[in-house]
C-alpha cells in the first residue's frame, strides 16, 4: 500500500485542500476492504469482477468508494464504474480523475453502465464509444421463457438425455477444484487467442466468497461451470464465466443456465445478466454513432476477427436465450474525442500489457489449426465411392 498526497480532492461537490488517498498496488491487497465495499455499493453489473487477481484499487477520501482498475504506460482503465453510492458517484469521478491527472494518467470506464454514462453525459470533457449489450432478465420469469421457446426446450432435453446433470457445489469444495481447473484449461486452449485478462480473468476459482459456482457432470466428469458474481444494489447476478468442454454434449452451456437461473429464481433475486457481447446492436439507445475511424475498425474486425473471437456467435448464444431487454455498455473515456492511444490502452490492459504478444499468440494458433486441418486432409481415409 502507498499514499499519495493530493493537492485538492472532492468534499461535498467542492475542491477541498489536501486530502490523502489511499491506492494499492498490490495484487489482491486490501481485497476484503472492496469486498465489503462492493457488497454495500455494488451496482454497476462488473462491479465484484474487482476482486479478481492483476486489478489495482484506489480508494476515495470518504472512505466509502473504491475504484478498480489495470494501469497502462498513459492510462487507468477501470473495470466498470467507481463502487459507491449513487449520490457520490459524481464527486468520486472527479477525484479519482484528479488522483489519476497527478499520475500523469488519462480515465477510461470500460463496461460502463447506465449510471455513470448518466452522470458523464454532458460533460464537454468526456467522450464514450459504444461497446455492444448485454442481456437481461427477471429470473423469476425464466420458466415462462423456457415454457415459450420450443428450440431452447430442445436444447436442454438434448444435454438431459445424455445424461449431463448440474448441481450447485459448496465453496469450499469449488476453491481451487482440480476437476474445475482441468476444465478451465481445455476450454482456455480452444480459443482462438492465448488467455485474456482484466474483466475476462480466467483465475477466479481461488476467489469465489460471496459468489455461486454451478458445475455441469457427464459420465462422473466435470464438462462445465457457471460461475456466478453477486451485483448487490440490483439484487442480482452477473454470469461471468462459463467454460465447458468443447466435448461436452450439445446443450451442456442452456442446461447450466437453466440451473442457475431457477436457482436465482427461487432466491427471490430480481436481475440476471450475461454480461457483455461485443458489437452487439441490440440494446434500444438514443441515436449515437462511434467515430467513423472506430466503425470501420469494428466492421473489420467482425469480417476478419472471428476466427479469434466470435462475436456473431456470442450475440446470437445469449439472444436465442430470449432476454427481457438488453442494456448498452459503453466506455468513457476523459478526453473530448475518444481516441486510438485509449483503445490501443484498453487492448494493453486485456493483454496483460502485451497487446503485440497476444496478437501473435493469437496468428501462431491460427496456424497450428490449420495446419492440423492439412494434416487431416492429407491423411484422410479414401471413402468408398474414391477407391
Amino acid at each position: 500500500m502507498r499514499y499519495e498526497l493530493e493537492p485538492e480532492a472532492v468534499e461535498n461537490g467542492s475542491l477541498a485542500p489536501a486530502i490523502k488517498n489511499p491506492v494499492s498496488t498490490a495484487p489482491g491487497s486490501d481485497f476484503s476492504r472492496v469486498r465489503e465495499l462492493i457488497l454495500k455499493h455494488g451496482w454497476n453489473s462488473t462491479c465484484f469482477q474487482i476482486v479478481n487477481p492483476g486489478i489495482e484499487y484506489w480508494f476515495g477520501s470518504n472512505n466509502e468508494s473504491v475504484v478498480g482498475y489495470v494501469s497502462t504506460a498513459t492510462t487507468r482503465v477501470v473495470a466498470g464504474a467507481p463502487v459507491c453510492r449513487e449520490e457520490d458517484l459524481p464527486g468520486v469521478v472527479i477525484e479519482f480523475e484528479s488522483n489519476s491527472k497527478n499520475a500523469n494518467q488519462t480515465v477510461c470506464y470500460f463496461g460502463a453502465e447506465a449510471r455513470l454514462e448518466s452522470v458523464l453525459k454532458k460533460s464537454d470533457d468526456h467522450s464514450k464509444i459504444l461497446l455492444g449489450a448485454q442481456p437481461c432478465w427477471n429470473p423469476s420469469r425464466w420458466p415462462e421463457i423456457v415454457a415459450g421457446h420450443s428450440s431452447l426446450r430442445a436444447q436442454l432435453n438434448r444435454a438431459r438425455n445424455k445424461g449431463v446433470t448440474v448441481t450447485e457445489w459448496p465453496i469450499d469444495r469449488a476453491r481451487d477444484n482440480a476437476e474445475l481447473n482441468e476444465c478451465l484449461s481445455v476450454w482456455l486452449s480452444s480459443k482462438g487467442l492465448p488467455p485474456l485478462h482484466f474483466m475476462v480473468e480466467p483465475d477466479t476459482l481461488g476467489r469465489l466468497e460471496n459468489r455461486r459456482i454451478l458445475v455441469a457432470e457427464h459420465k462422473q466428469k466435470v464438462v462445465g461451470f457457471l460461475l456466478l458474481s453477486p451485483i448487490p444494489n440490483r439484487n442480482g447476478w452477473l454470469t461471468e464465466q462459463f467454460p465447458h468442454r468443447p466435448s461436452a454434449p450439445n446443450g451442456t452451456v442452456e442446461l447450466m443456465m437453466d440451473a442457475g437461473m431457477r436457482a436465482l429464481g427461487e432466491g427471490r433475486y430480481e436481475y440476471v445478466t450475461l454480461g457483455l457481447a461485443p458489437l452487439s446492436k441490440r440494446a434500444k439507445i438514443e441515436p449515437f454513432d462511434n467515430p467513423l475511424w472506430l466503425r470501420l475498425l469494428l466492421a473489420w474486425m467482425r469480417k476478419h476477427g472471428q476466427r479469434f473471437y466470435n462475436f456473431d456467435g456470442l450475440d446470437s448464444f445469449k439472444a436465442k436465450l430470449a432476454p427481457d431487454r438488453w442494456e448498452p455498455i459503453f466506455a468513457i473515456s476523459n478526453e473530448p474525442e475518444f481516441s486510438g492511444g485509449t483503445l490501443y490502452s484498453i487492448a494493453s490492459a486485456f493483454s496483460g500489457n502485451e497487446p503485440f504478444r497476444l496478437i501473435s499468440g493469437g496468428l501462431f494458433r491460427a496456424a497450428q489449426t490449420e495446419i492440423a486441418r492439412f494434416k487431416k486432409f492429407l491423411f484422410r481415409k479414401p471413402s468408398a465411392e474414391t477407391k
